[in-house]
């Protein structure tokens, strides 16, 4: 049986020509008077997944 990239996953992460997956922060949808400025300009970059997560992410994502 052929393997399936999760759907969830190829829409939310992305590889890294180097291998990496990146990946958007939490916390930006809703609640936003209440976070300072500088706070929500961090939540809007990319960030990498974690090591502790990338085998996880590897099963999701199986031809990237």
């Amino acid at each position: 049986m052929k393997q399936k990239t999760h759907s969830g996953a190829k829409k939310r992460l992305r590889v890294t020509g180097g291998g990496k997956v990146k990946r958007r922060k939490a916390n930006l949808r809703h609640l936003l008077e209440n976070k300072g400025s500088g706070r929500k300009r961090q939540l809007g970059k990319m960030t990498y997944v974690s090591t502790a997560s990338e085998y996880q992410v590897e099963r999701l994502l199986p031809h990237d």
